[in-house]
């Protein structure tokens, strides 16, 4: 349908102000004869309904602020639950890494920290109770970083597990390496690279990272939607792993694994539909290991761009491992065959070598 001619409409219209004054007047001069009754109900329908409307609006808003205050059948206000939303609010604004062994990596490798937020009592005379967390303050305060005591029931609502240990730090924000950076570390002994599909649990997450820093691969690719981040558990888990090992996250983990293929990476996935097992796979060398989600496994666009498929074999009657768990098997399975491998292609040129030596002679 072609777009109006604004040129074409009354000129009492494209007068603006005037049209509309021009209306009012049009319509007094029309109900001139008509009885007021009418406009006279009319506008009394409306204050009714406008105050019914405030009152509705005030009502609630008593309640939703009765409700903050209401005491609980054990004798706790909901003000103090509001006061720890609060302070978890705040933390938004940073990431937060919670445990002591987490918390000694973040100051080991200079990740910038805001702040310290320590259970109370830790900084002064009843600290000797806990010698590894007073020692981890001391160290904490000779790097200047603020510290602040907090009840444990602060510590408690910022944590996401309740494995705080007493401390938690707040940071900033992650921050997250290019594909590329992963690309040129992968040398001849960091060759693995490992793609979650969208894995969302940030626990099994952060365990992943943890088994892929340990088998020395180069980084581990995710997605930036629907997927889980770096963040407090996954600090927790990953033991500070998280620090050590580059991250990136993509917009298309389809063209992230084509980048990948383009670099000489074969891409294989791990489910448990697979025909194959992994000791029967070739696991060794330049690998891209693909993992699903927790519920759904790879998605099937990101298998169609997998070279092969392999499975962990099962004897049990549980279904399968969790995400965390085979992603772990599967590192090591790469490390196990890319070691041999090296092992046998050090032999092998050993004895070429020795061969070449004794023909010269």
């Amino acid at each position: 349908m072609a777009k109006p001619n604004s040129s074409k409409r009354p000129s009492a219209l494209r007068a603006g102000g005037s049209a509309r004054s021009s209306s009012r007047s049009g319509n007094a001069a029309r109900g001139k004869g008509r009885s007021g009754k009418f406009s006279q109900e009319h506008t009394q329908r409306h204050d009714r309904a406008q105050r019914n409307e405030q009152g509705k609006r005030q009502e609630r808003a008593q309640r939703s602020g009765a409700s903050r205050h209401t005491k609980r059948p054990d004798g706790k206000g909901y003000a103090q639950r509001a006061t720890h939303a609060a302070a978890r609010d705040t933390s938004l604004l940073y990431d937060l890494i919670e445990g002591r062994r987490a918390c000694v990596e973040a100051l080991d490798t200079g990740l910038p920290i805001a702040k310290a937020l320590v259970l109370s009592g830790a900084t002064g005379s009843n600290a000797a109770q806990d010698a590894s967390l007073k020692e981890l303050v001391d160290r904490l305060s000779c790097a200047g970083i603020p510290l602040e005591e907090v009840p444990r029931a602060i510590l408690d609502s910022l944590s996401s597990h309740g494995a705080h240990q007493g401390i938690i730090l707040r940071t900033r924000p992650f921050q997250y390496e290019e594909l590329s950076t992963i690309l040129e570390r992968a040398s001849s002994k960091n060759e693995l690279i490992v793609v979650l599909d969208h894995v969302t649990d940030e626990g099994n997450f952060g365990a992943i990272v943890r088994s892929a820093e340990v088998v020395g691969a180069a980084g581990v690719i995710i997605a930036k939607a629907r997927a889980a981040r770096v963040g407090t558990a996954a600090y927790k888990t990953s033991a500070g792993a998280v620090l050590h090992l580059p991250i990136a996250q993509v917009s298309n983990l389809a063209s992230a694994l084509d980048e990948l293929k383009a670099a000489g990476f074969w891409v294989v996935g791990s489910t448990e539909h697979a025909s194959q097992g992994v000791w029967e796979s070739p696991m060794s060398g330049r690998l891209a290991l693909v993992m699903g989600s927790e519920g759904k496994g790879i998605s099937q666009l990101v298998l169609k761009h997998c070279d092969f498929c392999c499975k962990l074999p099962q004897r049990g009657s549980v279904e399968s491992l969790n995400v965390a768990q085979a992603a772990t098997v599967m590192c090591y399975e790469w490390l196990r065959q890319s070691t041999l491998a090296q092992t046998e292609a050090a032999a092998a040129q050993a004895q070429t070598s020795q061969a070449q030596g004794v023909a010269h002679e």
